[in-house]
């Protein structure tokens, strides 16, 4: 297993915008969000350090990279802590002890993978995206550091372990 943790403010894939372009011709799409490419490049930062540990003997070979065939890719994201979060006067700087653990709001988990996996297939980590047949995302607030940990694995044909439940959730939810 590979763990990648990257440094930065999650930022979401979003809806990309087309123009003709009269000098090529043609339609250019671009993104729409200007974070995505910032977030990316921090995913590819991260890449690149795990890599360099890697490559100096630190830690293990890096000579299946780009990784190949089917992977389980798991993403813890830490986004930023509202101010609403924190007391005031007396209490500032005090974390609320109402405040949430996880988030329940934008971004969506869904648009943070899609920016996170394309970093990691600019970062050189892998060949495709299609390659990722499992993947887990849980976006959590930061109570330190905002970004992202990442751990890519080669998936087996072994039977996938039952998912756990959380604590005092084992009822059937659905």
């Amino acid at each position: 297993m590979l763990t990648i943790n990257v440094t930065g403010i999650p930022a979401p894939q979003g809806s990309k915008r087309g123009f003709y372009n009269p000098g090529l011709g043609r339609v250019q799409m671009v993104e729409s969000s200007k974070k995505v490419k910032p977030w990316r490049q921090d995913v590819q930062a991260g890449v690149a350090d795990t890599l360099a540990l890697l490559a100096d003997g630190t830690i293990t070979s890096t000579a299946n990279i780009p990784l190949t065939g089917p992977l389980i890719i798991a993403i813890t994201f830490y986004l930023p802590r509202p101010g609403y979060h924190y007391g005031t006067g007396k209490n500032a700087g005090n974390l609320k002890a109402n405040a949430p653990s996880y988030v329940d709001k934008k971004p969506d988990v869904d648009k943070l993978v899609r920016s996170t996996l394309d970093g990691l297939k600019e970062a050189g980590l892998y060949r495709d995206d299609a390659q990722v047949a499992q993947i887990t995302a849980v976006k959590r607030y930061a109570d330190a550091a905002t970004g992202a940990r990442i751990a890519v694995a080669p998936l087996t044909d072994a039977p996938a372990p039952a998912p756990s439940a959380a604590p005092g959730t084992e009822a059937v939810l659905f």
